[in-house]
């Protein structure tokens, strides 16, 4: 398991395994603002693009609503599709998972401006345990 999981019987309890990772700076880099859950909410209503960073199979298992898929392994190869004008929240498993740290480090190799990139450390760890909702995105 690399996100939090509801316990049986109890719709407000999670399990969470802090087995795996290692826990990643709040501020990635200068320029990069770190966000959280309300932050995130009024992006996405704003309809700016959120990009889930995970792997596409833990993508397609749940997500957070409204975003789209973009791998941190595909990142070199697929980042034309970020708008440099426009802000993108980036978020993957959690406050433990190298996969957004990884992805903005490449963005911002690749000339990607600091200030369109935000990061929301929490990612789908702190998401269900706050009891927010996941979708599972059609293939």
């Amino acid at each position: 398991m690399r996100t939090a999981a509801l316990l049986p019987g109890t719709p407000d309890r999670a399990i969470v395994d802090t087995t795996w990772g290692t826990i990643q700076p709040i501020q990635l880099h200068p320029g990069v603002q770190t966000v959280g859950e309300l932050e995130l909410i009024a992006h996405l209503e704003a309809g700016l693009p959120l990009i889930d960073t995970r792997r596409p199979e833990s993508f397609v298992a749940g997500t957070i609503p409204g975003a789209r898929s973009l791998p941190h392994t595909e990142v070199a190869q697929r980042h034309s599709e970020l708008d440099p004008q426009v802000p993108a929240i980036l978020f993957c498993n959690g406050p433990q998972c190298a996969a957004t740290p990884h992805a903005i480090r490449l963005l911002l190799e690749l000339g990607h401006p600091a200030q369109a990139l935000l990061y929301y450390r929490g990612g789908v760890h702190d998401w269900v345990t706050l009891g927010l909702p996941l979708t599972q995105p059609s293939r």
